[in-house]
């Protein structure tokens, strides 16, 4: 793999993996769940636990690390949609 191809998919790892975590900060900011798809959450997160998998099986550390990361900020973002679901009851 040359240069150039090891750095568009280190960018695109990194764009893609932190795609997420605006919405994550306004989760935390506002407590407001109501915009959030939990079918959407549960799809991505399953796709990212794949990904993960994926990676670790062709041993690439660009695409184990960008979706273990994102794997991390979508499951705690799962955990924080049932933690204010819960309280707003």
């Amino acid at each position: 793999m040359n240069i150039i191809t090891t750095l568009i998919g280190s960018i695109a790892a990194v764009l893609t993996t932190f795609s997420f975590l605006p919405q994550f900060i306004r989760l935390l900011r506002t407590k407001e769940i109501r915009g959030l798809s939990l079918h959407m959450l549960l799809q991505l997160t399953t796709g990212l636990f794949l990904w993960t998998v994926y990676g670790i099986l062709r041993k690439d550390v660009v695409i184990i690390l960008a979706n273990f990361i994102a794997f991390a900020i979508m499951l705690s973002t799962i955990i924080i949609y049932f933690m204010i679901k819960k309280y707003k009851r």
